[in-house]
């Protein structure tokens, strides 16, 4: 079994008098230690499918099961323990607190789990080394360049060592050369820790470091002989 099987799914929205289905019975797998990343126009669900994976929205059909839990049947409540501990989130804007330092900010997922406090800081630790940050524990945000912040970003989507880790256009925001070391610090981790990776990106380059490249369009994926070259 898959670690991420995604059978019929469906997401629709309304826009105006239009409805919109960015996403039409669509199947996926993904399996442990797999990086894929995801492509297609704007508008074509990309995110829609991140934020279904993680539970943050529910879809309309189908079935979407996280290392045999089935993700779709979880109450609210439920729910918000199981993305505390199995899912991780990188974003495009960091979207740090400013109040707080990066170890603080790497520390915020940890506090959602039964864990005592030496548990807490030793996972800490863990995740500023993975991305290279060790010497930056006690800095603010303001004090970091923009690919320190991101890269306490991914420290805290892994400080829980969750099964699955999901990036919305993780390098969207960055220059050229912060976002190539952005890449090889995701392809580290995938390689070399394991982590299990699904990425969105308007970028093909940037598309092209995952083991495996999908492309949305008009609510399907498209067939492999469809894709970019």
């Amino acid at each position: 079994m898959a670690l991420v099987e995604l059978r019929g799914v469906s997401k629709s929205f309304r826009k105006g008098d239009e409805t919109i289905t960015p996403l039409d019975a669509i199947d996926l797998d993904i399996e442990e230690g797999e990086f894929v990343s995801l492509m297609g126009p704007s508008g074509t669900g990309k995110s829609t499918l991140l934020n279904l994976v993680s539970g943050i929205d529910r879809p309309d059909a189908g079935t979407i099961t996280v290392d045999q839990t089935e993700v779709t049947k979880l109450s609210r409540s439920k729910l918000a323990d199981w993305r505390a501990a199995n899912l991780g989130y990188i974003f495009q804007t960091h979207n740090l607190i400013p109040v707080l330092t990066a170890y603080e900010n790497i520390e915020l997922p940890t506090l959602l789990l039964k864990l005592s406090s030496a548990q807490r800081r030793q996972r800490v630790q863990i995740a500023l080394e993975a991305v290279g940050l060790s010497d930056r524990a006690d800095h603010y945000p303001r004090q970091l360049s923009g690919g320190q912040e991101q890269r306490v970003g991914i420290a805290r989507a892994i400080v829980a060592h969750p099964k699955v880790v999901v990036a919305d256009e993780p390098t969207g925001s960055l220059d050229t050369q912060t976002s190539e070391q952005v890449q090889v610090l995701l392809q580290r981790l995938n390689q070399e820790l394991g982590i299990t990776l699904l990425m969105v990106t308007h970028d093909q380059d940037v598309a092209g470091i995952a083991s495996r490249q999908l492309v949305l369009d008009r609510g399907k994926f498209l067939p492999r002989n469809q894709q970019p070259a």
